[in-house]
């Protein structure tokens, strides 16, 4: 395996820099396990999944992580990504190089901070001067949502990012990207997957500046990833496992979403309640504990999320599924289309044993 498997060429128009609206009508690439396609859109989800199939969301808030501040006379944009606790922000900075520990940046009046370590792997921590309560008024007023960086944007962002970059499920703060498959879902949407009798719950696990990351070990078995922090409450769990008793499919709506539910599951399939950090990386080959669907959007190339779904659908398939898309005109990344994937294996889904 290399990482040259992953890799194709996307022409820069293909890429969305809005979402659609209404959000449930972008488009739907169903990919089946019989290896054929179908061309649809979000809205048709109450008629491509069957009566007890349970959808899984994230739940994840995006932070407005990326504030841009000043030490001295030189500006200084940072992205905050990972709460340390006692006002403790790991973050990355653009020219980090120039900041040495002490250094004061100012983002605003009466909003500071100061690097307190600079790390090997080329970040920061970040002291803020303000409680809790205080440094998240400020960060609202001074931050804005850390688009990922092919969505270009105005320093500053546009303002109605900090909506069309938010799910209608965000609720945990503490995310730098968005969990962008359940950007398509409305309040309708919901209503009648319902009336179709899918059920939904939800997870959270707040995504991390790791998933725009390119694998660069020349074999992806090589990379490390980034540990991201999750809950499956038992409440999730056991609506779960009340969904598979009764037969229904298992349907993780994000690859965050995925990897939460497979590192949460058992040797057997059941998926039990789950807390603290992951670091699962799913590579072909993997073979998969609980999750029946996944619905996604299309991934950078070279990408451990197109990693990800070539391990649902099969490399040769998601190949062939990418250049279908490009050739039929979906739109790419956070703000695009999106793809609904039949897992396939040659080993099946262990039995669950309840």
């Amino acid at each position: 395996m290399r990482v040259e498997d992953f890799d194709f060429e996307l022409p820069r128009d293909c890429i969305a820099s809005h979402p659609c609206e209404p959000r449930d009508a972008a488009r739907l690439l169903v990919i089946r396990a019989a290896g054929n396609f179908q061309d649809k859109h979000i809205a048709d989800l109450p008629a491509l999944l069957r009566p007890g199939d349970v959808l899984v969301f994230n739940d994840t808030k995006v932070i407005p992580a990326r504030l841009v501040g000043r030490r001295g006379e030189a500006a200084v944009e940072v992205t905050l990504y990972r709460d340390l606790g006692d006002s403790v922000w790991r973050a990355f900075a653009k020219g980090a190089r120039r900041l040495r520990a002490g250094d004061m940046i100012v983002f605003g009046d009466g909003f500071t901070a100061v690097v307190a370590e600079k790390h090997p792997e080329g970040d920061l921590s970040l002291r803020f001067d303000l409680p809790t309560d205080a440094f998240r008024d400020a960060l609202a007023r001074h931050g804005a949502m850390p688009l990922p960086p092919y969505i270009k944007r105005p320093r500053g962002g546009e303002a109605r990012d900090r909506h069309d970059y938010q799910t209608i499920f965000a609720r945990a703060e503490g995310a730098v990207a968005a969990p962008t498959a359940g950007l398509h879902f409305t309040q309708g949407l919901l209503e009648r997957l319902a009336l179709r009798g899918v059920r939904w719950t939800t997870l959270t696990l707040h995504v991390g500046p790791g998933t725009f990351l390119p694998v660069k070990a020349a074999d992806p078995r090589d990379h490390r990833m980034h540990a991201e922090w999750g809950v499956l409450s038992a409440e999730s769990a056991g609506q779960i496992a009340a969904a598979r008793r009764e037969g229904g499919r298992l349907v993780a709506v994000g690859t965050t979403s995925l990897r939460l539910l497979e590192s949460a599951a058992s040797e057997t399939g059941e998926v039990r309640p789950f807390a603290g950090e992951t670091r699962l990386f799913i590579l072909p080959g993997y073979r998969f504990r609980a999750i029946d669907m996944l619905l996604t959007n299309f991934h950078l190339p070279r990408s451990t999320l197109l990693m990800l779904v070539a391990a649902v659908a099969g490399l040769d398939r998601i190949k062939s599924a990418y250049t279908h898309a490009i050739a039929s005109g979906y739109r790419f990344y956070s703000y695009g289309d999106a793809c609904l994937i039949e897992r396939w294996e040659t080993n099946p889904r262990p039995l669950v044993q309840m």
